[in-house]
């Protein structure tokens, strides 16, 4: 298991989370750990990938459709010489 140091908590935050885990019966480092866990696990159940949120977001307002421009052979090359 890894460890992890969390420097610079402020005094009202680390007493918000002593009173936290004392009122679910746990140690402080038990209910930073548990903490984490949940706000990790809710994060990632989305599924969903950046693009496809994006395109979900967009879709509503439909699409546009643009002409290409037909390909023409490629130039040569200019001499240096």
């Amino acid at each position: 298991m890894a460890t992890m140091t969390i420097r610079n908590l402020d005094d009202d935050l680390k007493t918000l989370l002593r009173l936290r885990a004392a009122r679910h019966g746990q140690s402080m480092e038990e209910e930073a750990r548990s903490i984490l866990r949940s706000a990790l696990q809710a994060e990632s159940l989305s599924g969903q990938s950046l693009v496809d949120s994006i395109r979900a977001m967009v879709a509503p307002y439909g699409g546009i459709e643009l002409e290409l421009p037909t390909r023409e052979p490629m130039r040569e090359p200019p001499d240096f010489r």
